[in-house]
C-alpha cells in the first residue's frame, strides 16, 4: 500500500514540488520514497511513497520505469491475480526483474495499452506515462477500494492519492467549493464528483482516463449487471461459501504480519474464520450497546486465535476529530470513522496489512432499507398502478401522516432512497445555510443518473446499485483507506473481489432477502464455518454514542463554540444550529446526526482554512 502524487507542465524546481508533494503523504508510505522527472520541459513529474507488503526489496520501487525507459508507472493498491498475468507475460517474452505487481502491471500496460484494465483483481489507482506519446494513462479500481483525485490547471494535470499534497503545488489554488456544502449535509459525505475543493474531482470507480495534449478523456470500463440465475438455494450457498473463501486466500498474499478487524458481527467473523490469523482486533465504547468487543473476544476464543481490544472514551475521540479530518481531506461525518481511526492504530502496532468485512452489505443486501415492513409486503399486493398513483398524488402535497409510506410503497426506489445515509432532508439542509451555500445538485438530481442505468431492474437491485455508486466509495471504502493509511496500515476487502462480484450479480433477490433475514445466502454460507449466533447476529454496524456525548456539558460547550464561531456565521443559521443543538441537549429531540455533520464541516473548515 502506498501513495502517489504528479503532475504535467512546465516547472524549472519539478523536483522539489513532487517532492514537497509526496512528503504530505508519507503516511501512506513510511519505508520508501522516490521521484521521476521527465527531462523534456513539457514532461511529467512523479512522486511515491512506500508500505513494503510485496518484494520488501529495493526491486519494488516506484516510481517503475520500463526496460526501453519509455513507460513511467505509479501505483496503489494489490493486484490479486498479478501471478497468472505474470505468466502470462511470459509466455509472450517478458522478462522480470523483480517479485512485485507493479512491474506486472507495468508491462502488461506495455503489452495489452489500455484494455489491461480489463485483466485486472484488485484494489488499484495508478498512472502510467508515456514518453514517446507524452500520453498519461490512469485508473481507479471497479469498486473504488482505493482514491484517486485529480485537476485539471492552465498549466497542465495535477493528480494524487490524497488531495492535501496538492496544497504544496505552486499553481493550485485553494478554494472552498460552495456547491459540496448542501448535499453534504444530506448524504453525510462528499457525494459530487467535483470534491469541497473547487477544481478538484474524483476519479470515479471503473473508470480510467488518457490526457495527452491538454486533453482528459475519460472512460467506464466496468460495469455490473445484475442476472439473476434460478438454482436450487443450497446450491448457491456452496458456490458463495467457496467464492469467499478463494477470495479471502488471494487477499491474504503478503511478505508482512498479517491480521483482522473483527467486531463479532457475520462479515468480520467470516472473513476471520475463513483467515484464521494470529490476531484480531477490536475497539468499543463504554457505553450500553456500544460495545461488541466481547463477541470479538469469544470468537476469537472459540477459535484459537489471540484478541487485541481497547475501550474507547469521549475525550479522547473528541480530541482526534481534528486530525481525522485532516486524513480524511474532506468532512465526512460517518461517527464510525472515528473509532475506526483507534482500530486501525491499534492494528498497526502489531500488523502492516489487516482484512476486513466492508461491502458485504451492498452486495449481499443486507441493510435494514433494503427489505420492507410487513405492512409495505401487505400493501404491496395491491395493482402497481394504484400504488404508482397514490404515490404521485402523495409527493405533490404537504407533509401528513403515511405520506412516505405512500411513497416508498409506489415500487420506485427513484422517488425516496437515496442511500444509506439520509441526515438532513433536502428541505431542512437548505435552510439551515446561508442563500449562497443553497446550491449544488440536490439528491435526487445526484441520484437520477445512476437509476437510469439500471431503469429495468427489481427495487432491490436499483437500491444497491446506487449504493454500489454511491454510498461504498464515497464513505464506507473513503473512511476505510484514509483511517487505516493514517497509521501506514494497509486495508483489504475480500467481499469487494471482482471474482466474488460477478458471482454476487446472478444470485436471485429471494436469496439475499427473504422472511427470514437479510442478506441470507451470505448467512448460511457464513453458518458453515460459524456458530448460529455469529451467523445470524442482527447488523449493529460500529455504533458511536454521540446521542449521549452531545448531551454531557464538556462536549454540549466544545460544539456550542464551534457553532457561535465567526466561521460558522458565514455558513449556517447559527440560530438554527443552536436550536438543534438545545433541543438535543434537552432530550426533546434526537439531533445527534444533524449536529454532529455540522460540526464535522466547521472541525475540517478549521482544520484546511483557517489553522496554518
Amino acid at each position: 500500500m502506498c501513495g502517489f502524487v504528479g503532475f504535467t507542465g512546465r516547472y524549472e524546481n519539478k523536483k522539489e514540488i513532487v517532492a514537497r508533494m509526496a512528503e504530505k503523504i508519507a503516511h501512506r508510505g513510511p519505508d520508501m520514497s522516490g521521484e521521476y522527472i521527465d527531462a523534456m520541459d513539457d514532461g511529467i513529474a512523479l512522486g511515491f511513497r512506500r508500505l513494503s507488503i510485496l518484494d520488501l526489496s529495493e526491486g519494488g520501487r516506484q516510481p517503475m520505469t520500463s526496460p526501453d525507459g519509455n513507460y513511467v508507472i505509479v501505483y496503489n493498491g494489490e493486484i490479486y491475480n498479478f501471478m497468472e498475468l505474470r505468466r502470462e507475460l511470459e509466455g509472450r517474452g517478458y522478462v522480470f526483474r523483480t517479485r512485485c505487481d507493479t512491474e506486472v502491471l507495468l508491462r502488461g500496460y506495455e503489452e495489452y495499452g489500455g484494455s489491461i484494465v480489463d485483466k485486472l483483481r484488485g484494489m488499484f489507482a495508478f498512472v502510467i506515462w508515456d514518453r514517446r506519446e507524452k500520453t498519461l494513462f490512469g485508473a481507479r479500481d471497479i469498486f473504488g477500494i482505493k482514491p484517486f483525485y485529480y485537476s485539471k490547471m492552465s498549466g497542465g494535470l495535477i493528480f494524487g492519492s490524497e488531495i492535501k499534497s496538492f496544497l504544496e503545488h505552486p499553481d493550485f489554488v485553494k478554494k472552498l467549493n460552495a456547491r459540496a456544502l448542501r448535499p453534504y449535509l444530506t448524504f453525510q459525505y462528499s457525494a459530487t464528483e467535483e470534491t469541497f475543493f473547487e477544481g478538484v474531482y474524483k476519479l470515479p470507480p471503473a473508470h480510467c482516463f488518457t490526457y495527452r495534449n491538454g486533453e482528459f478523456k475519460l472512460r467506464r470500463y466496468y460495469d455490473v449487471e445484475f442476472q439473476p440465475e434460478r438454482a436450487p438455494f443450497d446450491e448457491w450457498v456452496d458456490r458463495l461459501d467457496s467464492a469467499i473463501r478463494e477470495s479471502v486466500t488471494s487477499h491474504k498474499i503478503s511478505d508482512v504480519k498479517i491480521g483482522a478487524f473483527l467486531s463479532g458481527g457475520v462479515d468480520s467473523s467470516y472473513i476471520t474464520a475463513s483467515m484464521m490469523p494470529d490476531t484480531t482486533f477490536s475497539v468499543g465504547f463504554d457505553y450500553n450497546k456500544f460495545d461488541e468487543t466481547n463477541y470479538a473476544a469469544e470468537l476469537s476464543d472459540k477459535l484459537g486465535i489471540k484478541n487485541v481490544r481497547r475501550m474507547l472514551t469521549a475525550d479522547e475521540c473528541f480530541a482526534a476529530l481534528p486530525t481525522i479530518q485532516y486524513h480524511m481531506d474532506e468532512p465526512q461525518s460517518n461517527p464510525s470513522s472515528v473509532p475506526l481511526y483507534f482500530l486501525a492504530q491499534l492494528a498497526a502496532e502489531q500488523v502492516t496489512v489487516v482484512l476486513s468485512g466492508e461491502g458485504s452489505d451492498e452486495i449481499f443486501a443486507g441493510y435494514e432499507w433494503y427489505d420492507e415492513a410487513p405492512a409495505m409486503k401487505k400493501y404491496k399486493k395491491l395493482p402497481p398502478f394504484v400504488r404508482r398513483a397514490a404515490a404521485s398524488a402523495a409527493s405533490r402535497m404537504g407533509y401528513f401522516k403515511g405520506r412516505e409510506f405512500l411513497i416508498k410503497c409506489s415500487g420506485k426506489p427513484e422517488n425516496y432512497f437515496i442511500g444509506q445515509a439520509m441526515v438532513f432532508p433536502e428541505n431542512e439542509a437548505a435552510q439551515i445555510l446561508r442563500p449562497e451555500y443553497r446550491g449544488g445538485l440536490t439528491p435526487h438530481e445526484l441520484t437520477a443518473p445512476v437509476y437510469a442505468r439500471v431503469k429495468d431492474k427489481t427495487e432491490l437491485e436499483k437500491k444497491q446499485y446506487l449504493d454500489l455508486n454511491l454510498w461504498l466509495p464515497g464513505d464506507i471504502l473513503l473512511k476505510a483507506d484514509k483511517m487505516s493509511m493514517a497509521h501506514s496500515l494497509e486495508l483489504r476487502v475480500p467481499f469487494l473481489d471482482k471474482n466474488v462480484m460477478e458471482m454476487a450479480r446472478k444470485i436471485p433477490s429471494d436469496y439475499k432477502i427473504n422472511e427470514k433475514n437479510t442478506k441470507y445466502v451470505l448467512r448460511q454460507a457464513a453458518n458453515r464455518i460459524l456458530p448460529d449466533d455469529w451467523a445470524n447476529r442482527e447488523k449493529i454496524g460500529f455504533p458511536v454514542p454521540i446521542k449521549f456525548w452531545l448531551r454531557e456539558d464538556k462536549y454540549y460547550n466544545l460544539t456550542r463554540e464551534y457553532f457561535n464561531s465567526p466561521s460558522a456565521s458565514g455558513f449556517f443559521d447559527i440560530g438554527a444550529l443552536n436550536g438543534l443543538l438545545e433541543k438535543h441537549r434537552s432530550g426533546e429531540e434526537n439531533n445527534g446526526r444533524k449536529i454532529w455533520t455540522a460540526l464535522t464541516f466547521l472541525i475540517w473548515y478549521k482544520r484546511f482554512f483557517e489553522d496554518n
